[in-house]
């Protein structure tokens, strides 16, 4: 009985010395993980705030030499033009491709005017149809040219936010073929001579759509969500050989698609918004998730960064807020097309 005894006195006395000690450890490998995420968090906002704001992004002649050309999609209105535009302000040539041919020759007399040695060339093709014979008049125009920039400007939305299931056929067909097969078949022609030359750059324009899921946008959503992602593993595929991929990711901008006409520092004029996109080539903006991702304008880039690293983008609770907001956007729309029918039927 008295061995009995002493044995489980030690015993006790031995577990009232190491539990303490494991409740130390634990604590301070607690206390040393949350330090460590926090820092790792802090790190992530630092770099966002260094790359939107202070670093510089790689210079466009990096890209091509003096006389090379820039091929620029949906280019007769809104950003695509504006592209063109600063693009010919630094000195490359530009193709323009785009549906409406009275819009290409406009800009391209805009250009040459402003530019005198600049040279251009323009493509009608009406992307929605996905004709073969218009992909091989880009490819005969492009192989005799030393193309050092592709800007996939292309690009459909929804007429209004509309429920999937109302979406009409042709809408749907409309917005996969342009946004999806038109962005992967310019690419397909365009890339071949890059990789050859072993340098250029290839510019998708993303959209904050394909980085949250969008209710009542569902097919544009899903569009440019395939872009994210193809964007990013063409990326990967052609850093080799010289070529920089980046996807943009865009809020909403002032423009014929978006209808807001009044910028703002959250929503700014296609100008504003290009000039950062140029200025930040390179640099993932407040895209941190994503390689070969970027959110350059500075609002569009701290937005992205709160998305992705702190909300994240497929909550239930950020997900309800975006479709209270394209369901009050669907019901001014179509109380606006009912105002404007009754004008007419007046």
């Amino acid at each position: 009985m008295d061995f009995l005894a002493k044995h489980t006195a030690c015993l006790s006395t031995l577990e009232l010395n190491v539990a303490p000690g494991w409740q130390t450890v634990a604590a301070w490998f607690l206390l040393a993980s949350g330090s460590l995420y926090v820092a790792s968090r802090a790190f992530v906002f630092i770099r966002v705030l260094l790359s939107l704001f202070v670093l510089p992004g790689k210079p466009l002649r990096s890209f091509g030499p003096p006389g090379s050309w820039a091929v620029v999609t949906g280019a007769s209105d809104g950003l695509g033009k504006e592209f063109a535009l600063q693009l010919a302000r630094a000195g490359f040539n530009i193709v323009l491709v785009s549906r409406t041919a009275s819009k290409l020759t406009a800009l391209a007399d805009e250009i040459t005017a402003q530019y005198s040695s600049v040279q251009t060339k323009t493509l009608a093709m009406d992307f929605a149809r996905n004709d073969d014979s218009d992909y091989e008049k880009l490819k005969a125009l492009v192989d005799e040219l030393d193309v050092s920039i592709l800007i996939n400007n292309v690009g459909k939305s929804h007429s209004i936010p509309t429920p999937f299931a109302l979406t009409p056929e042709d809408e749907l067909a409309d917005i996969v073929t342009i946004n999806c097969t038109g962005t992967l078949r310019a690419t397909q022609v365009v890339v071949p001579g890059m990789m050859q030359r072993k340098r250029g750059l290839v510019l998708t324009m993303g959209s904050f759509g394909g980085l949250l899921p969008t209710p009542l946008l569902a097919t544009y959503s899903g569009s440019k969500a395939f872009l994210q992602h193809w964007s990013t593993a063409l990326g990967g595929e052609l850093e080799p050989y010289g070529i920089t991929v980046e996807l943009v990711q865009a809020y909403l901008i002032t423009s014929a698609m978006s209808k807001i006409r009044r910028a703002s520092a959250t929503i700014p004029n296609p100008r504003t918004f290009v000039k950062s996109v140029l200025s930040k080539i390179g640099r993932n903006g407040g895209s941190p998730t994503y390689a070969y991702s970027s959110s350059p304008y500075w609002s569009h880039g701290l937005m992205a960064w709160f998305l992705t690293c702190v909300t994240g983008t497929m909550g239930r609770v950020v997900l309800g807020q975006n479709r209270g907001m394209h369901e009050s956007i669907r019901k001014r729309a179509l109380r606006k097309a009912e105002r404007e029918k009754g004008k007419k039927s007046t």
